[in-house]
């Protein structure tokens, strides 16, 4: 099963984030106290865990939060993700349901970052996700992550 391998979160924009244990997520606002909360389409970033294993060849201490993604996740396949999938995220220890909506797929990489100057490569512009949180709700390593249906709207 699909679960997240870690949170991650700064105070200031442009820099790596530091690995966290639980995170609060605000429905329109994005993680409380992460630097990318507020009220726009970039509110939580996400990074497979298997693409950053690919990078920890070359890098084998990389930390999370290196390329400053807000979540790990393992066993979900984000590459198949499309601007408006939802996620949905389960809460181990209560019964709330955290719910996120795909807004972008990829971002231009911040010129010269050490990931890209040590590898000349960096995932996070091909393989990174952006979401907005649409049911906030308290997040942990460890938590169950799914894929759900796009929400579509069809005329007859």
């Amino acid at each position: 099963m699909a679960h997240i391998e870690a949170i991650c979160i700064s105070e200031k924009k442009g820099i790596p984030k530091k690995e966290i244990p639980m995170a609060e997520f605000r429905a329109d606002w994005g993680m409380v106290d992460d630097a990318h909360a507020g009220h726009w389409h970039r509110q939580i970033s996400l990074l497979a865990g298997e693409s950053i294993d690919q990078v920890k060849r070359l890098i084998p201490q990389l930390a999370h939060g290196a390329f400053a993604e807000n979540i790990i996740t393992r066993g979900l396949n984000l590459a198949e993700m499309k601007v408006g999938d939802r996620l949905s995220i389960a809460n181990t220890y209560s019964t709330s349901e955290i719910l996120l909506e795909v807004t972008q797929i990829g971002k231009e990489c911040h010129s010269g970052c050490a990931i890209q100057r040590i590898t000349g490569d960096c995932i996070m512009p091909r393989e990174g996700i952006f979401a907005r949180v649409l049911k906030g709700g308290t997040v942990q390593a460890q938590d169950t992550i799914r894929q759900e249906s796009s929400f579509l709207v069809t005329t007859l």
